[in-house]
């Protein structure tokens, strides 16, 4: 049995999806920004990905931007009918590379039809907003204005589900009352040791998941901002965690990226640390 496999499942919009699955965000440049310094080898990690069993990716168009969408799209398109593409919205790369909110009705609309152009789909599976009050981590302030427009979005037919991103657990019960929530990606890192706040995760000592279904989340459960050890520019939110089963393979930024598989003999001193 895979890594993949031994993730267990959860539902997502009515589709069974492992919880471990594949991050998308460092198939693009030095600072998630411009093309990957190998092509190849961006193209080759995904495809592993797939052939070793992960049917969802999380990704953005703002990577790049574009960059990661179309690599993914090159790579794997047509789609196979098992794969779900997670997405998300809310922020945009300034000329420098730097990170901004976009949550402009303008903005929004913009976003969803560019992921739908570069991943070379019809209707997004599940798009998340992602929440840049602070570009670090979750901070508060209302999100009804960009979530009713990314709603208005979902009712035209472009989007099937909304999700949340880098969000309080203030905005989540705000977000519930504006549409259904179905899933939330909390901050965290495997490099951090944080635990998440999932109790399957949680009781297998180490946080592998990529995404939480949104009734799993309790607002206690909201993680705070971590940075992951290896680069700044890698956040590590929920979709950085990288795939163990394919580390054979190269990653086209760091391959230190790939969450390695906890090993039966890990140190409990090193597990006590880590949590911490």
């Amino acid at each position: 049995m895979s890594t993949t496999d031994q993730s267990g499942t959860f539902n997502l919009g009515g589709r069974s999806v492992k919880r471990l699955g594949y991050g998308a965000m460092q198939l693009a440049g030095p600072g998630v920004f411009g093309p990957p310094k190998d092509h190849g080898a961006a193209l080759a990690v995904l495809r592993e990905a797939v052939t070793s069993g992960v049917n969802h990716i999380d990704t953005s168009d703002f990577y790049g931007p574009h960059v990661t969408n179309q690599i993914i799209r090159e790579a794997l398109h047509p789609y196979r009918d098992d794969l779900t593409i997670v997405t998300k919205i809310g922020a945009r790369r300034g000329a420098d590379g730097s990170w901004m909110p976009a949550f402009s009705r303008e903005e929004l609309t913009a976003a969803v039809h560019d992921n739908l152009r570069n991943l070379g789909l019809d209707v997004l599976d599940v798009v998340n907003l992602r929440i840049m009050f602070d570009v670090h981590g979750p901070a508060e302030g209302s999100i009804e204005a960009p979530l009713t427009v990314l709603a208005d979005l979902q009712r035209q037919g472009l989007v099937r589900h909304v999700g949340l991103s880098n969000v309080t657990s203030k905005q989540i019960t705000e977000g519930r009352g504006i549409t259904e929530i179905i899933c939330v990606q909390p901050v965290q890192s495997r490099a951090s040791g944080r635990r998440c706040p999932d109790r399957r995760s949680r009781a297998r000592r180490h946080c592998l998941c990529t995404i939480l279904p949104a009734r799993r989340v309790q607002p206690a459960a909201v993680v705070h901002p971590v940075r992951c050890r290896h680069t700044p520019q890698c956040h590590a939110d929920a979709g950085g965690t990288r795939l163990a089963a394919a580390s054979r393979g190269k990653h086209p930024a760091d391959s230190r990226h790939f969450v390695r598989r906890p090993s039966q003999g890990e140190p409990r001193r090193r597990r006590a640390r880590a949590a911490g």
